[in-house]
């Protein structure tokens, strides 16, 4: 994987670095692995914007990914790495030898014509899914389970992983990407290796055509409203904050905790941000 640098004929061509889709193998989609998207433009289902700045973009199809890994003890052949226009990462269309097809996350380095299988005895190589229990200290890890029979939950965006650091009788204890150390259930399965396309976080679009091709519409700085539209809008002429930065709803911005405390955080061992 790497990232092309264009010509700078035009003013977003200058600055643009954008992947170059070598490893990809493939054009189309598996007919039977996708399904129709329907694009909600940031809303709920009353219709009301819950995340702004979402519409527009390119139609896209869903490519239904594999994140349970059941078959266990069946070898499967890769046979394409594919672009998904859902997720960060790339997909590798696995061929069963039972004759069933399936979408997975790619790993790095994770070739056409190799052969990889899920299960409970399986070799701990790259592409292989296992429980924790199995995998040897250190390894980098993807796809995990937040508990047995979940589906991958943890680490599936482009270039992260998660590290075994310990195993002990009743949990495992893995570095997650976040930089948070967290204990998880031996059972929970986890694929071996880096999710593919590190070079995705270097990536520069150049120009906002290419965002909005995204689904990404404009944000407006809240300094740049009236004071009516935002907190920190109004005045003459060009101004700061002029206060603690607010939400447009009057709210606390940056650096105030926002998550709620959950039942699971008893299996945090250290958080990502340790506290003052």
């Amino acid at each position: 994987m790497g990232l092309k640098k264009l010509k700078p004929v035009t003013p977003g061509q200058r600055h643009a670095a954008l992947s170059d889709f070598s490893e990809l193998t493939a054009d189309e989609p598996e007919k039977s692995l996708v399904a129709p998207l329907r694009r909600h433009a940031g809303r709920n289902s009353q219709g009301r914007i819950t995340v702004r700045h979402r519409g527009g973009g390119h139609k896209r199809l869903y490519r239904l990914i594999d994140f349970y890994r059941e078959k266990k003890g069946v070898p499967a052949k890769v046979v394409s790495v594919e672009y998904d226009p859902n997720r960060s990462a790339w997909i590798s269309l696995l061929h069963y030898a039972d004759g069933e097809k399936r979408y997975i996350i790619s790993p790095v380095e994770l070739r056409v014509g190799e052969t990889v299988t899920a299960g409970e005895d399986v070799e701990p190589k790259l592409g292989n899914a296992l429980p924790l229990r199995s995998i040897p200290t250190g390894t980098l890890v993807h796809s995990v389970e937040f508990y047995p029979g979940s589906g991958g939950k943890i680490a599936r965006a482009a270039g992260t992983a998660a590290q075994v650091l310990s195993k002990e009788e009743d949990r495992v204890i893995l570095r997650l990407p976040s930089g948070e150390i967290r204990a998880f259930h031996p059972a929970c399965m986890a694929t071996v290796g880096q999710v593919s396309n590190p070079d995705h976080k270097n990536v520069r679009y150049g120009k906002a055509g290419r965002r909005r091709n995204k689904g990404w519409r404009p944000a407006v700085r809240g300094t740049a409203m009236g004071a009516d539209d935002h907190p920190h809008g109004g005045g003459e002429g060009r101004t700061g904050e002029g206060r603690s930065p607010k939400t447009p709803w009057g709210k606390p911005a940056r650096g105030v905790p926002t998550r709620k405390r959950k039942p699971s955080d008893r299996w945090i061992v250290q958080p990502r941000k340790r506290r003052k």
